[in-house]
C-alpha cells in the first residue's frame, strides 16, 4: 500500500467503507503509513448478521472441505507474504527479517496447515444390545475474535484457523494499533471463503463492547491483558458466551548453579527479548543462583550490546521499536524507577534519543520482589535479574504472582530441573529454553493468565460443543 492509502473493513464478502478514518504511523519513524477505518456498532451488527447467515452452510461442508479451505488460506498467505510482511513491519515495528514479520507470516501458513491436519472423529461410547451412544463435536456458531498488537497476524490465525476448521464463522476485531495489516490479511483470506464466513470490523466506539455482548455471538476468543480479559468475561456473562482468554503472564525463569553461562545466555536472551520482549510468554523475571549470577549478567549484557536496533525495513536490524507510545512510557517508567528501588542498571535504562519509540535492551541487576519492574509485567525490552541462594526461595518468588502463562528452569541436570518444574505454577514449564510454541502443543496458562487452551486437538475442541446421540436398540 502507498502512504495515505486506506484499507476497508470486509463484511459478507464485500468491502465495507467507514464514514471516518484515522492516521496510522510507523512506530520507528512517526511517518504516516496509511489510513485505518473507524468501525461502528452498525458495522459490527452487519458482520455478525452475515456470519450468522453463513454459519449453517459452512457447518454443512464436509470435514475434508473445511480442511482443504485451511490449506488454501495457507497458500494465499504464502503468495502475499511479501506484501503483508512489509505492511506489518511498517505498522507494528518489528524487523522484516529474522524473528520478525517474515517469520510471523511463515507461522501463519504453518498454523493453518497444521490445523487442517487435525480432526475430531466421532467417538463411540457404547455399542451393545441396548443402545449405541456416540459423541460428536459440533460447531458453536459465530465466534468473535479480539486480537492484540504484538503478533497481530499470527494471533489472528490462532483464532481463525480452529474456528473455521470446526465449522464456525468468525468476526474479528483487530487491535487499533495494528489495524491495517489485519484488515489486508483478512480481506485476502475472506475472499477465498463463502461470503460471511470470515469478517473483519475495525475498532471504534461500541465495537469491542458490542462484540462481547452480542446475543448472536456464541464465543469470544481474546488475547491481551488480564484487566481487559476480566472486562470481557463480565460483559459476556449475560449471554453465557463461551470464552478462551489468553491474558499473558509475568513469566519466571530459574537458573541453577550448574549451568554454563555462555551456553545458556543466548537461549535466555531470546526467551526474554523475542519481539523486543513484547510477547505474552516471554521470560520477564530471571532468578539466578548466586554462584553464576555475575557471569550470567555479563553474558546477557554482552548480547544486549551487540544486537542492532532500528527501523525494521533495514535488514541489518534484529530489534525494532516498542510498538506504541503507551507501552513505551510504561517501559520508561519501570526502567527509571528501578535505581531508586535498589536495582542496578547494567545496560540500557533510558529511551534512545531521536525519532521512534526505541528503547535499548535494559537489564536490571540486583532486582528483588516488590520492585515495580519485577511485580509488573513490563512487556518490553526490560528484564529484572534476581539473585538467589536457596532454590526453595526462588520457587516461592516465581510462584508469588498470579499471572502464570509459562516458566522455565535452566540446568544441566534434567531430573533436578524437572523436580523444580513440578513445583512451578504455570501452563507450560520449559527446561533449557523458554517461550517456544507449536501448533500441535496445547498452550494456556494458570490462575489469572488464561481461561482455556489453544492449539492442537484441545484448541480445536474448544471451538465446538459436544453433542451426544443416544440411540435405543
Amino acid at each position: 500500500m502507498t502512504q495515505n492509502e486506506q484499507l476497508h473493513m470486509f463484511v459478507d464478502g464485500q468491502h465495507r467503507r467507514a464514514a471516518e478514518s484515522r492516521e496510522v504511523r510507523d512506530p520507528a519513524t512517526g511517518e504516516v503509513i496509511g489510513l485505518a477505518p473507524v468501525g461502528t456498532r452498525s458495522d459490527l451488527d452487519a458482520a455478525v448478521a452475515a456470519a450468522r447467515r453463513a454459519q449453517p452452510g459452512w457447518a454443512q461442508q464436509s470435514d475434508e472441505a473445511r480442511a482443504q479451505a485451511c490449506r488454501q488460506l495457507a497458500d494465499i498467505i504464502g503468495v502475499h507474504s511479501g506484501e503483508l510482511a512489509r505492511l506489518l513491519t511498517r505498522e507494528q515495528g518489528k524487523p522484516l527479517k529474522g524473528i520478525g514479520s517474515e517469520f510471523e507470516l511463515g507461522g501463519c501458513a504453518a498454523w493453518l496447515n497444521a490445523t487442517a491436519d487435525l480432526s475430531l472423529p466421532v467417538e463411540v461410547i457404547q455399542d451393545d444390545d441396548t443402545a449405541r451412544v456416540e459423541k460428536h463435536h459440533v460447531p458453536l456458531g459465530v465466534i468473535g475474535s479480539i486480537t492484540p498488537w504484538n503478533w497481530p497476524l499470527l494471533i489472528a490465525i490462532w483464532h481463525i484457523a480452529p474456528s473455521i476448521r470446526a465449522g464456525n464463522t468468525v468476526v474479528i476485531k483487530p487491535s487499533p494499533y495494528t489495524t491495517l495489516s489485519t484488515l489486508r490479511m483478512v480481506e485476502l483470506l475472506a475472499a477465498a471463503l463463502p461470503e460471511g464466513v470470515l469478517n473483519v470490523v475495525a475498532d471504534g466506539e461500541g465495537v469491542a463492547e458490542g462484540l462481547t455482548t452480542h446475543k448472536d455471538v456464541d464465543k469470544i476468543i481474546f488475547t491481551g491483558s488480564t484487566e481487559t480479559g476480566k472486562k470481557i468475561m463480565a460483559a459476556a456473562a449475560p449471554t453465557l458466551k463461551k470464552l478462551t482468554l489468553e491474558m499473558g503472564g509475568n513469566d519466571a525463569g530459574i537458573v541453577l548453579p550448574d549451568v554454563d553461562p555462555k551456553a545458556v545466555a543466548e537461549g535466555i536472551f531470546w526467551g526474554a527479548f523475542i519481539n523486543n520482549g513484547q510477547t505474552c510468554a516471554a521470560l520477564k523475571r530471571l532468578y539466578v543462583h548466586d554462584d553464576v549470577y555475575d557471569e550470567i549478567c555479563a553474558e546477557l549484557s554482552h548480547l544486549a550490546q551487540t544486537m542492532p536496533m532500528g527501523p525494521g525495513l533495514d535488514e541489518s536490524n534484529v530489534l525494532g521499536p516498542v510498538q506504541n507510545e503507551m507501552q513505551f512510557q510504561k517501559v520508561t517508567r519501570l526502567a527509571s524507577s528501578s535505581p531508586t528501588e535498589g536495582g542496578r542498571v547494567i545496560t540500557g535504562g533510558a529511551p534512545r534519543e531521536g525519532e521512534g519509540f526505541f528503547f535499548p535492551i535494559t537489564l536490571i541487576a540486583d532486582a528483588r520482589e516488590g520492585m515495580a519492574c519485577v511485580d509488573e509485567e513490563q512487556f518490553g525490552p526490560l528484564l529484572p535479574i534476581i539473585r538467589f541462594t536457596e532454590v526453595d526461595d526462588a520457587i516461592r518468588q516465581a510462584n508469588s504472582l498470579d499471572v502464570d502463562l509459562a516458566a522455565s528452569v535452566w540446568s544441566k541436570d534434567i531430573d533436578a530441573a524437572r523436580a523444580i518444574a513440578e513445583r512451578l505454577v504455570a501452563g507450560t514449564v520449559y527446561i533449557n529454553k523458554h517461550g517456544e510454541v507449536a501448533p500441535h502443543i496445547p498452550f494456556g496458562g494458570a490462575r489469572y493468565s488464561s481461561m482455556g487452551v489453544e492449539f492442537g486437538i484441545e484448541g480445536l475442541k474448544s471451538c465446538t460443543n459436544i453433542k451426544v446421540y443416544n440411540i435405543a436398540k
